[in-house]
C-alpha cells in the first residue's frame, strides 16, 4: 500500500471510515471491479457483520457468477445467493427506458431483505463517482430505498478503485467492466431469455478469442459488435472474421455487423 499517493490513502481511509460508522453491512456483489472492492475492504473493517449478497438470473453471465462465488469462497467471505428471474421484473420483458430502475428496486429491495433476516442493519451498492454521468435510472431506486453508496461517500473514481486495488493485489484491479446483459437490446426491443443466452454465447465467443473488453448488441436478428478501436482491425481480420461470422450465424443472428467507432459504454442510451 505504500505506493499510493496521499490523495488514495486519504480516500481508503475516509471509506473505512464510512463503512467503520455503520457498524454492519451488506453489500450487492456483482464481482466486478468496484463491488470486488467494496466487500474486500468492508470485510476488512466489519468482519462477520459483513455480507456479499449476489443476485443471480437469466441477465447475469454464468462466468461473472462463478467469479463472484469463486472470490468470496477464497477469502472466506459470508456469501449469499439469491435467484430472481428478470423477466418478471416490470418493464423488463418490454425494455422501457425505466428498466434499470424497476430491476434495481426489485433486486436491493430482495438483498434488504435478506439482510434484515442475517442481522445486518444497512445494505449498500458499488457505484462510483464515474456512474453519475450517463443515464442512470438505477441510481434513483438505490437513492428512493436508502442503499448505501460508500464508493461515492469517498469521492473514489474508477481509475482509484483500479489502483487501490492493484496495491491491494486483488486479481479484479484489471477486470474489464460488465454491465447487465439487458443493456445490449435498443431500448423497447422486448428481451427474452433465448436473446439473452444468444447474447451471452456470442460475448463468451468474443472472450475466448481474446477480446476482453466488448459488447454484442442486439438490434432485431442483427448482432453489432463493439471491441476498442485498437482490436477493430484483428476482428476484421482474414480468419477471425469469418470465424466470428461462422459463430454468430449458428448461435442465431442472421446478420453480424463491426461497429466502427468502437466499444463505448451505455452505447445504447443514445437512442433516449
Amino acid at each position: 500500500m505504500n505506493t499510493l499517493s496521499p490523495e488514495l490513502v486519504k480516500k481508503l481511509d475516509d471509506l473505512k471510515t464510512y463503512i467503520k460508522e455503520l457498524g454492519s453491512l451488506a453489500v450487492g456483489f456483482s464481482g466486478g471491479v468496484d463491488s470486488s472492492f467494496l466487500i474486500t475492504v468492508a470485510s476488512e473493517v466489519l468482519g462477520d457483520k459483513n455480507l456479499a449478497i449476489t443476485t443471480f438470473g437469466a441477465q447475469i453471465p454464468e462466468r461473472e457468477f462463478k467469479e463472484a462465488k469463486a472470490f468470496c469462497k477464497e477469502r472466506g467471505i459470508r456469501h449469499v445467493i439469491v435467484e430472481i428471474d428478470p423477466l418478471s421484473i416490470e418493464g423488463f420483458r418490454e425494455n422501457v427506458p425505466e428498466r434499470c430502475y424497476f430491476c434495481k428496486r426489485k433486486i436491493f429491495s430482495e438483498i434488504m431483505r435478506v439482510a434484515t433476516e442475517n442481522g445486518i442493519e444497512y445494505v449498500a451498492e458499488g457505484s462510483n463517482m464515474d456512474d453519475l454521468g450517463d443515464y442512470r435510472p438505477g441510481l434513483k431506486a438505490v437513492d428512493e430505498l436508502s442503499v448505501k453508496s460508500p464508493l461515492r461517500a469517498a469521492n473514489l473514481y474508477k481509475s482509484d478503485i483500479r489502483e487501490i486495488s492493484k496495491a491491494m493485489g486483488l486479481p479484479t484491479w484489471s477486470k474489464p467492466s460488465y454491465a447487465c446483459l439487458a443493456s445490449r437490446f435498443v431500448y423497447g426491443e422486448e428481451i427474452t431469455k433465448e436473446k439473452l443466452q444468444m447474447v451471452e454465447a456470442a460475448e463468451e465467443f468474443l472472450i475466448k478469442l481474446g477480446f476482453y473488453e466488448e459488447r454484442v448488441r442486439m438490434h432485431g436478428n442483427i448482432a453489432r459488435i463493439e471491441v476498442p478501436a485498437v482490436d477493430i482491425p484483428r476482428l476484421a481480420s482474414e480468419g477471425v472474421r469469418e470465424e466470428v461470422y461462422s459463430k454468430f450465424k449458428e448461435i442465431g443472428f442472421l446478420y453480424v455487423t463491426l461497429d466502427m467507432q468502437g466499444y463505448k459504454l451505455g452505447s445504447m442510451n443514445a437512442t433516449l
